[in-house]
């Protein structure tokens, strides 16, 4: 919520559908397929959002899951010293017919292969025709990050790596006045008008700050097209890899002058 990021950034970002990102927000493990798909979307999520995947996962396995959820439990077989040999002459079989028959583990092996394409399915599927778009609501930080933060005494901070470069392009649509400033207070484009039908380089930077005189141009944020909404003022955004596409304030927009 601090961060101002909207549910349908995120989701278009780590390709987890909106109900999932809810239902993590509020912790309704129930809406969730099971364990295996709430470690995979917690770890996504919070790589997304800068966070501690690790720690949300391990949290999330010593609260919520339990020894009866573990899936690979009825493989293990009975340890060989704890089984009552059989006896000779009575049911004519040998000790090796007491494990596991072939159908058992041909359906234990079916069962894996299943679980294995439906998480590839859920994490790599993008949107679906009846997934929501455009929500409104903003996405919350998720409770549990908070409590891990104090249970690790670690503050939260995004973490600067090369997949925190963000690439801009700027077309526009009617003239124009943009002022861009990139890493370090660098002016990439110092308070210039831009007229229709032209295109910026494609520009890089771990964080933008952009002025906008009006709506009249498309951004491009790692290639994903953003409109920018009609208004009577100046329009400003920071833009970065963590939290995405944020309005700025009037007193706090760039200026090239």
């Amino acid at each position: 919520m601090r961060a101002r990021i909207d549910v349908s950034e995120i989701e278009a970002q780590t390709k987890i559908r909106a109900k999932y990102l809810r239902a993590l927000e509020n912790e309704e493990w129930g809406l969730l397929p099971g364990p295996t798909f709430v470690k995979s979307f917690l770890r996504t999520y919070a790589q997304a959002l800068g966070l501690d995947g690790k720690a949300l996962v391990e949290e999330y396995r010593l609260q919520h899951e339990h020894p009866s959820e573990a899936m690979l439990e009825p493989i293990v077989s009975t340890p060989q010293s704890r089984r009552t040999p059989p006896r000779a002459g009575r049911t004519g079989r040998s000790a090796s017919d007491t494990g596991p028959s072939r159908a058992y583990m041909i359906t234990v092996g079916a069962i894996g292969v299943v679980i294995v394409a439906l998480i590839v399915l859920l994490v790599t599927g993008g949107k679906s025709s009846n997934s929501p778009t455009g929500t409104s609501g903003t996405a919350r930080t998720h409770s549990t990050a908070s409590r891990s933060k104090r249970h690790t005494g670690v503050a939260r901070r995004r973490v600067v790596s090369p997949s925190a470069v963000v690439a801009l392009t700027l077309k526009p649509t009617g003239p124009v006045y943009v002022c861009l400033i990139g890493d370090g207070g660098r002016k990439l484009i110092p308070g210039v008008d831009l007229q229709p039908g032209e295109s910026t380089p494609t520009y890089h930077a771990k964080r933008f700050e952009i002025t906008l005189g009006n709506s009249s141009v498309t951004m491009y944020v790692d290639g994903i097209p953003r409109t920018v909404a009609p208004s009577s003022q100046a329009i400003g955004y920071s833009i970065t890899k963590a939290y995405g596409r944020r309005p700025l304030t009037a007193g706090r927009l760039p200026t090239c002058t």
